[in-house]
């Protein structure tokens, strides 16, 4: 059944990337293996059963572009698209207005992660739907240190029960609109309880709701870095080849 709405947030600025100012070399447009990599995020969820509706968030400043480029293959491809907002927060706020009446459940996944597995998917959405909130992570292995300002080891940090949130999330509709709309009341400059937000589930748990934890996989990266481009490169290389289809969207 399909009752899911996917909501791809790609509205950053990717300044680490160095595309700021330069929609062309953002990371979520610049080719990945012949197509861009929000498209390849893309096409992880829409030939899904279970999905009805996906729908990417751009920046502002993009918009000229995202539509010159991509408009035309929109309508063919079935996906819907919002303008984002100066936080991330703001940009999902944006997107929530636009899901499908029809959906039941919410997914959210960085655009630029595109190489989540099914396997990632098909758990993540199956937990989120027995709990009502669900993510990918991955437990930290690496000694944490918190630094000063200036560089120096402060102290060492338990790594115990740290884990490394990652995307897609799946939630109940209600529980995150909901969720978000008490966030808005309470929210101070972006932050919750001093707290930058930086992740969907965050948004959740403080509403008090329990999130659930899926082990996700170290593939599944999120592209910030011209590295990191490079490593989902190997990755997908690295995968076993599916059936080669014709898209609008090859360069």
């Amino acid at each position: 059944m399909s009752d899911f709405s996917v909501i791809l947030p790609a509205a950053g600025q990717s300044q680490r990337f160095g595309g700021a100012g330069n929609p062309s070399q953002k990371k979520v447009f610049v080719a990945l293996d012949g197509r861009p990599v929000w498209l390849r995020t893309a096409d992880l969820f829409r030939d899904r059963a279970d999905v009805r509706q996906v729908i990417v968030v751009i920046a502002t400043e993009d918009r000229d572009y995202f539509v010159d480029r991509f408009g035309s293959d929109l309508a063919v491809l079935g996906i819907d698209w919002v303008l984002g907002g100066a936080e991330r927060h703001h940009s999902i706020a944006n997107a929530l207005e636009k899901v499908d009446a029809r959906c039941k459940w919410i997914a959210i996944h960085d655009a630029a992660r595109p190489c989540a597995t099914e396997k990632d998917i098909d758990q993540v959405f199956s937990l989120g739907k027995k709990t009502g909130a669900a993510i990918l992570a991955q437990p930290v292995h690496s000694t944490l240190k918190r630094i000063t300002p200036e560089r120096v080891v402060e102290k060492t940090v338990d790594r115990r029960n740290l884990w490394l949130a990652q995307t897609p999330q799946a939630f109940e509709k209600n529980v995150l609109i909901q969720a978000y709309a008490r966030f808005v009341a309470q929210a101070k400059d972006g932050c919750l309880g001093g707290i930058p937000i930086t992740d969907d589930s965050q948004v959740v748990e403080a509403a008090g709701h329990p999130v659930s934890v899926v082990t996700g996989t170290g593939s599944n990266i999120k592209i910030t870095t011209s590295e990191d481009l490079k490593l989902a490169q190997a990755i997908l290389k690295a995968r076993p080849k599916g059936p080669q289809m014709f898209h609008p969207f090859a360069d």
